[in-house]
């Protein structure tokens, strides 16, 4: 029989699809008594041989599974590995995870007035290797009429939320729909992190970035000397100076890739702090990414930051930033701990192609300094300056809270006093 006549009946075959096992049966028992093929010749039936690949194709098409779609919303203001986790166990729960970035006018009507504007924080979150769609300016509760679209629209089979309780001003529960509705999907809250722990941190060592910072702004310095008086006060009221994050190597490897480079990829490479990782990072290790394969960032540690930005730095400790840092669908690899001084050696043991930095940065006295870190591949001509999309850095995002002390502190407070009653009442919470 020629191919044909084996196409022309295609319509045969999808209906066997449907009916495989019952077919397959038929044409077995068949083989099986010696029945001549010749006697299903006027559907064009091939050999049996020919004819297990097929089958074997409407088999898998029959059972194909349906994507699971989940969603998961929030403000994500001064995003953190926090935020990460929480959409990294989301994505779990399904195939497809979709995300809703709060306005900027529900953020104020329910919270307070955001750090980070939506622009900035829809490049954060669309900037997270496990984020596949994301949803602008969606509610900050879940009404019936958003419901019925994320459901109807966005064909959304879970609502994701985590163990902590999302109150609406009324008290209400803000997922109390989606929860009655059966499409509710719980996950755990990411241990030692939150953006008022984040802004209690910045707010407590305003003196310190007055002091440290020779580009702090002249207008800030009355704030800054307002707030070291209520410094003690609101290390009281849990505005958090240091890091409470207890990190793991399991969480490590959850946000890893896991792969090296191939034998012949192009390595970039690019350092930094990393420090408050905002949509700067985001966009400049976007750029980094184009130049080559794989791009490994290094991260320096607590103790170089603090050497050249000032003692008030970084706000966010090592293991915190690498968490970030890896998150970014950009990255490849991190180096947790990198040194200041690009070596040669470092240069050949990673088989680095190209070592990059952004135009826009804390500081760039390094560029004129006799003891420039990138003198190595400057001198073996694999460096090169990028320019960076954005000018934001992690002191300009400070200066925004410092700026805006009373408003941020008052947030605080309410903020502050939920967290305790979360941690009072906190509950073992399995997964994650």
């Amino acid at each position: 029989m020629g191919s044909m006549d084996f196409e022309s009946n295609n319509w045969i075959w999808d209906g066997v699809g449907y009916y495989s096992h019952l077919f397959g049966g038929i044409m077995l028992t068949a083989a099986v008594l010696g029945i001549s093929s010749s006697y299903f010749g006027k559907i064009g039936v091939p050999s049996l041989p020919y004819l297990w690949p097929h089958m074997e194709v409407f088999h898998k098409k029959k059972y194909r599974k349906k994507p699971i779609r989940v969603y998961m919303d929030g403000c994500f203001d001064l995003m953190h590995y926090g935020h990460a986790n929480a959409l990294r166990q989301a994505k779990a729960l399904g195939d497809i995870l979709v995300v809703g970035v709060v306005s900027d006018e529900e953020i104020i009507a329910n919270k307070g007035p955001p750090v980070l504007s939506m622009e900035e924080r829809l490049t954060l979150v669309s900037g997270l290797k496990w984020v596949d769609e994301v949803i602008t300016n969606a509610p900050y509760a879940i009404t019936e009429k958003f419901m019925d679209k994320l459901f109807n629209e966005h064909k959304i089979d879970y609502i994701i939320h985590g163990d902590d309780p999302c109150l609406l001003p009324d008290g209400t529960d803000a997922y109390a729909l989606a929860k009655k509705a059966g499409r509710y999907k719980q996950i755990k809250r990411t241990e030692g992190v939150s953006s008022t722990d984040i802004v209690g941190r910045i707010l407590s060592s305003a003196k310190d970035i007055k002091a440290g910072n020779e580009c702090f702004d002249n207008t800030l310095s009355e704030h800054a000397n307002n707030m070291n008086n209520t410094k003690a006060e609101e290390r009281q009221s849990g505005g958090a100076q240091i890091s409470h994050f207890l990190p793991t190597s399991r969480r490590i490897v959850q946000f890893s890739n896991g792969k090296g480079p191939g034998p012949n990829a192009r390595v970039v490479y690019i350092d930094g702090a990393f420090d408050l990782f905002h949509a700067g990072h985001v966009e400049v290790l976007k750029s980094a990414r184009q130049f080559g394969d794989f791009l490994l960032v290094g991260i320096h540690s607590d103790e170089t930051v603090s050497e050249h930005r000032g003692t008030q730095y970084p706000i966010m400790d090592l293991h915190e930033r690498s968490l970030s840092v890896l998150a970014c669908r950009y990255v490849d690899e991190v180096i947790i701990g990198s040194p200041w001084e690009v070596t040669k050696d470092m240069i050949i043991t990673f088989n680095i192609s190209l070592v990059v930095h952004g135009t826009v940065a804390e500081s760039t006295n390094f560029l004129n300094d006799d003891a420039d870190p990138y003198a190595a591949p400057k001198s073996m001509g694999i460096f090169r300056m990028i320019e960076s999309p954005k000018d934001i850095t992690t002191s300009s995002v400070a200066k925004r809270i410092i700026a805006n002390h009373e408003v941020y502190k008052k947030r605080n407070a309410k903020k502050v006093e939920s967290e305790k009653r979360y941690y009072a009442e906190k509950k073992y919470v399995s997964g994650d």
